[in-house]
C-alpha cells in the first residue's frame, strides 16, 4: 500500500507532488481490487477421490458475464472454460472431459470453484484461473500434488536357501514412489535381497521385494511401506516359529545326513506353515465380518439420522412456504427512530449513522435503543415480512409491544415485550428464552423471514437463504405489536449495511389467492399513524 507523506502547503510545486502522490496511491488502490486470487498454497488430493480449485476477486465484482478460464500449466491448455453464461466445450483437454465441472453458486460475487473428479496421478502439475472482460483480464496459478495410499503389504514365504528362509512382499496402488523396508523385531532395517518397483497404466506403483531370514534371527519380521509425500505407512509382521531355523552344526549334519528326518521335519514344515496361514486368514476373515457388521450398524444409523434430518428440513420448508401466503408491506415509522440511525425516504432501509441527529423530542422516538419501529402494528391474524441482513455483522430482528420504554435502555428478553432474534460480531446467532441462548444455523441467512401467528401467540424466524425454520417463540399476546428493527453500531467493515425490508415475495414464490376459506390470508394491518397522541 502506498503510503502518502505530508506536505507543507508553502508552494505550488508542493500541491503538484500531493496530486502526484494521490494518483498513484488511487491507480494502486484500482490495481490490489483488481487482482485474481485463487489457493495460496499447493493443494494435495488423494488418487480416486476428488478436489476443488477456488478462484476469486476480491473486489467482488460481478463475474456472470465474463470469460472463466480453467488452464493447466499455460493458457492453451484448457480444463474448463465459461463463456457467455455458460460452459464451452471447444479446445477442452480430452483427459478432462465429464471430470470438471464449474460451481458457480456465488459467480456474482467473483467468486467460483472447479470441482475435478476421479484424480489420477497424471493430474499433478501446475493449474490456473482467468477472469477476462472487455477492459479487465488476470489470473492466478497454484500447485496440484497428488497422492495414493496404497493396499496393506502381504508377506509369502518362498522357501529355503541353504538352510535360510526367504520372504517375499507385495503391495500396491501407491503415489508417488513408495520407500519400502524390511526390519526386525527390534525395528531394526534388515537387507533387501531383490527389489522391484513397477508403474502401471494409470501411474500407480507396484512393490514387490524379497528378504532372507538367516540362522540365529529372530522371529518376528515385518514388512513396511512409506508414502513419503503423506508422511504415512502401512506394515505387515509376520512370526516364525523357531523350529524352521537350525541352530547348532551337530542338528545341521543329522538334518544333511538322514533323508527320513528332513522328510519329517520337511512335512511338520509344510504342516504348520500351513496351519500358520489358515489361522491367519480365517483370523482376518472373522475381522473383516466383525467390521462389516459395523459398518452396517453404523450405516443404518447414520441413514436413519440423515432420514430425520431430512425430514426435519423439508418441513421447516413446508412451514416457511406456508407463512409466506400472509406476506403484508412494512413501512419503518422514523418518529420512532434513534437519532443516530437514518431511515430511507420510502421506508425500506435503516442505517447507523453515526451521527447523532439534531431531531425534535418525541415521545415516540428510542432514546437509548438503536432501533426503530414499523409503522404497521398488529392485534390480531396472521403476517410476514422478510428483512435483508447481507453480510452485517450485528442485528437484532422481531416484534415487540408498541408500549415498551422508550427513553431508557432496556435488556431484550420475552417477558419484557420483546420477541427477538440476532447476531452478534458475526459469529454468534441467538435468542433470549428467557435468557441468552445461542443457536447453531447451517447456513448463515441473507435474509430473515419474521412470521407473527397472532391468536397462536407465536413468532417465528426463517432463514430465506436455504428455506429453513430457525426458532419459534411462544407467549400470549394481549397489546398491539409492531416490527423491531436494530441495526446496531458500525462493526468496522469496509461498508455500512443497512438493514432493507425485502419487497412482497411473488405468488409463484408460495402465496396462495385469498379464497372464502382463508379469510385472513391477506389480512393488512392497521396504521399506527392514524393514532392519537395518547396512544403512546
Amino acid at each position: 500500500m502506498v503510503g502518502i507523506p505530508a506536505f507543507s502547503h508553502s508552494s505550488q510545486s508542493s500541491s503538484l507532488s500531493i496530486c502526484l502522490f494521490l494518483l498513484l496511491y488511487l491507480l494502486e488502490l484500482n490495481a490490489e481490487e483488481e487482482k485474481v486470487i485463487g489457493h495460496r498454497e499447493p493443494i494435495l488430493a488423494m488418487v480416486g477421490e476428488e478436489v476443488e480449485f477456488p478462484c476469486y476477486l476480491p473486489s467482488k465484482l460481478d463475474a456472470e458475464d465474463m470469460a472463466i478460464l480453467f488452464f493447466r500449466n499455460k493458457v492453451s491448455e484448457i480444463v474448463f472454460k465459461y463463456q457467455d453464461r455458460q460452459e464451452v466445450l471447444d479446445n477442452q483437454m480430452e483427459e478432462y472431459r465429464d471430470r470438471a465441472h464449474l460451481i458457480k453458486d456465488y459467480i456474482q460475487e467473483g467468486s467460483v470453484a472447479l470441482r475435478l473428479f476421479h484424480i489420477i496421478p497424471a493430474d499433478e502439475g501446475q493449474y490456473g484461473c482467468l477472469f477476462q472482460s472487455k477492459d479487465f483480464s488476470n489470473n492466478a496459478t497454484w500447485e496440484l500434488e497428488v497422492a495414493g495410499l496404497g493396499s496393506d503389504p502381504h508377506i509369502y514365504f518362498e522357501g529355503f536357501e541353504e538352510g535360510d528362509i526367504q520372504l517375499r512382499c507385495s503391495s500396491k496402488g501407491w503415489y508417488p514412489r513408495p520407500k519400502a523396508v524390511w526390519k526386525d523385531y527390534q525395528g531394526q532395517q534388515l537387507p533387501s535381497l531383490t527389489e522391484v518397483i513397477t508403474q502401471d497404466t494409470q501411474g500407480l506403483f507396484h512393490l514387490e521385494m524379497s528378504v532372507v531370514i538367516k540362522e540365529g534371527a529372530h522371529s518376528n519380521v515385518a514388512c513396511s511401506i512409506q508414502n513419503t509425500l503423506l508422511v504415512q505407512k502401512k506394515e505387515f509382521t509376520i512370526h516364525i516359529a523357531d523350529v524352521f531355523l537350525p541352530k547348532d552344526s551337530s542338528w545341521r549334519a543329522a538334518f544333511i545326513g538322514t533323508i527320513m528326518g528332513l522328510a519329517i521335519i520337511l512335512a511338520l514344515f509344510m504342516i504348520l506353515t500351513f496351519y500358520f496361514f489358515q489361522k491367519q486368514r480365517k483370523s482376518k476373515e472373522k475381522l473383516k465380518k466383525k467390521s462389516e457388521k459395523e459398518k452396517g450398524k453404523l450405516t443404518a444409523e447414520l441413514g436413519k439420522l440423515q432420514t430425520e434430518i431430512d425430514w426435519r428440513r423439508a418441513e421447516g420448508q413446508a412451514e416457511w412456504r406456508a407463512a409466506r401466503r400472509y406476506a403484508v408491506t412494512i413501512t419503518l415509522d422514523p418518529d420512532t427512530a434513534h437519532p443516530s440511525l437514518k431511515v430511507s425516504e420510502d421506508g425500506k432501509s435503516v442505517i447507523y449513522w453515526n451521527i447523532k441527529q439534531d431531531l425534535p423530542n418525541d415521545p415516540k422516538r428510542f432514546e437509548d435503543q438503536l432501533c426503530v419501529l414499523g409503522q404497521e402494528g398488529f392485534i390480531s391474524g396472521k403476517h410476514y415480512w422478510e428483512v435483508e441482513v447481507g453480510e452485517k455483522s450485528r442485528w437484532f430482528l422481531g416484534v415487540c409491544y408498541d408500549f415498551v420504554e422508550r427513553k431508557k435502555e432496556v435488556k431484550l428478553c420475552p417477558g419484557t415485550g420483546y420477541w427477538v432474534i440476532g447476531l452478534w460480531n458475526g459469529c454468534e446467532y441467538f435468542i433470549f428464552n428467557p435468557h441468552r441462548v445461542s443457536l447453531t444455523l447451517r447456513v448463515p441467512p441473507r435474509q430473515v423471514g419474521v412470521f407473527l401467528n397472532y391468536e397462536a401467540g407465536k413468532v417465528s424466524f426463517f432463514n430465506v437463504t436455504d428455506n429453513s425454520h430457525i426458532f419459534t417463540f411462544t407467549d400470549k399476546f394481549s397489546g398491539t405489536l409492531r416490527p423491531y428493527f436494530r441495526p446496531r453500531c458500525h462493526d468496522g467493515g469496509k461498508q455500512v449495511i443497512p438493514l432493507t425490508v425485502c419487497p412482497l415475495p411473488n405468488k409463484g414464490d408460495g402465496i396462495a389467492v385469498k379464497d372464502d376459506d382463508d379469510c385472513d390470508t391477506w389480512l393488512q394491518p392497521y396504521d399506527l399513524s392514524e393514532s392519537t397522541e395518547n396512544e403512546w
